[in-house]
């Protein structure tokens, strides 16, 4: 049995210690900034190829990078390479509204993005690094009756799955938000489903967290290495990849490229059943707080938070035709704002600061692919839609256990390439709207 006073002395010695941990810390940032910001020890090793691989990650993303931190701590895989064709967390992972949540509805979708939601809560102590987890809640709006009736459904799902939900009535929301439009003709606010664990998480925090941690394991991250081609053997199997910094031996190939999985796999001779559309996202100047949390439009589509700078961030729609240029077109910017404007009139009164546009790959059903090609030695992370940012953990601990042990994941069973041919699609209406494939 420890003494009490003991006790007390490493209280107060370890809250000495972080005091002038504090100190030194605000001491060395303060050092750094005088210096211009130069001499920065690099968070994450840039390392050159090697000649092979156990296996190699191609996409340098959050996705990617999740991929080969959870072969080397889980699978204790540690032979990995990442390679990314321009810097880190340059592609999709910096082009998002960071928004992260589990309110799914369907069996194949809301045990996986619950699982996603608790690993989120635990990974800056996992990571050892602030990712900016804020789980200020999100609340779906609801306009009539009907769609009452499916968020109920929804939101009986979500407690079936441990994810916590609550139907709200129209004065629940107005306390809430009284700045919502509640008297639109159109669209009235009747009530909402409210997700508390839901919010939002730093996205390049994320990316560096990752990176870091991959890194520490011993895992080589290569920027700059843009992938041209396969390696194959005699029975076609892929044995590596051809990039613009030599070739890349490896045991297996894993790919985790977001919305440019059907430009990479067609070098491998895949036809996927995806397609790539641009997804614009906005932001406005720095405001005073105001939106409690974040907010969706169901009948329009529009959705919104608040980042910690005070800019109103927020999005909509897809862009309407297929491409993989990262900026999108005045009629989905029209048709985003007028979202806005239906429900929150208000925002027409913020400055817009900027917009951009990551490219989505999205799949005939709304939901991704975690599987093996039917390439031997190729596998894919893919089809993610409006999904990729929130499920981000649970798709790199999902992947990392397919490409470690060749089975799927039990979270990701669902997410295999023959669930179209056998019609078993997860057709979830909540993630969001789907491109026209044929």
């Amino acid at each position: 049995m420890v003494p009490n006073g003991y006790l007390q002395d490493i209280t107060s010695h370890e809250f000495r210690g972080a005091a002038r941990m504090t100190r030194f810390s605000i001491f060395n940032l303060a050092t750094h900034a005088l210096k211009g910001h130069r001499d920065w020890r690099p968070t994450w090793r840039d390392s050159a190829p090697a000649e092979g691989y156990d296996i190699v990650i191609v996409g340098g993303g959050g996705h990617g990078l999740a991929t080969a931190y959870y072969l080397a701590k889980v699978h204790g895989i540690r032979r990995v390479a990442v390679v990314e064709r321009g810097w880190i967390g340059g592609g999709n992972a910096g082009r998002n509204t960071t928004i992260i949540r589990s309110n799914y509805g369907l069996p194949g979708n809301e045990p996986f993005y619950e699982f996603s939601m608790k690993l989120w809560e635990g990974l800056e102590q996992d990571l050892n690094y602030n990712v900016m987890v804020s789980q200020r809640g999100i609340l779906n709006l609801y306009h009539s009756d009907a769609q009452r009736d499916a968020f109920a459904r929804r939101g009986n799902a979500m407690l079936l799955h441990g994810a916590g939900a609550e139907l709200l009535d129209r004065d629940a929301v107005r306390k809430m938000a009284p700045f919502l439009n509640f008297d639109s003709a159109r669209f009235p606010i009747m009530g909402g489903l409210l997700h508390r664990r839901g919010g939002t998480a730093r996205h390049d925090a994320v990316v560096w967290g990752y990176a870091r941690g991959a890194s520490d394991f011993g895992v080589d991250i290569i920027q700059n290495c843009e992938v041209k081609g396969f390696l194959r053997d005699a029975s076609g199997a892929v044995t590596g990849v051809e990039t613009t910094r030599g070739a890349i031996r490896a045991n297996k190939v894993g790919l985790s490229v977001a919305g440019h999985s059907s430009a990479v796999a067609a070098m491998a001779g895949l036809r996927l059943p995806i397609e790539s559309h641009v997804l614009q996202a906005f932001v406005t100047e720095g405001l005073k707080p105001v939106i409690p949390g974040v907010i969706t439009f169901g009948a329009g589509h529009f959705y919104i938070s608040q980042s910690d700078k005070g800019g109103l961030v927020f999005g909509g729609d897809i862009d309407g035709y297929n491409t993989y240029a990262q900026r999108g077109n005045m009629p989905v910017v029209e048709d985003v704002c007028e979202g806005g404007m239906a429900i929150m009139p208000m925002i027409g009164r913020a400055r817009l600061l900027r917009s951009w546009g990551g490219v989505v790959d999205m799949s005939m059903d709304g939901s991704p692919i975690i599987d093996r090609t039917p390439v031997e030695g190729l596998y894919l992370n893919g089809g993610w839609c409006y999904g990729g940012f929130k499920a981000t953990p649970a798709a790199g601990r999902c992947f990392a256990h397919l490409l470690a042990t060749g089975a799927p994941h039990d979270t990701a069973a669902a997410y295999r390439f023959d669930r179209f041919e056998r019609g078993h699609l997860i057709d979830e209406k909540g993630a969001g709207a789907q491109p026209n494939l044929h």
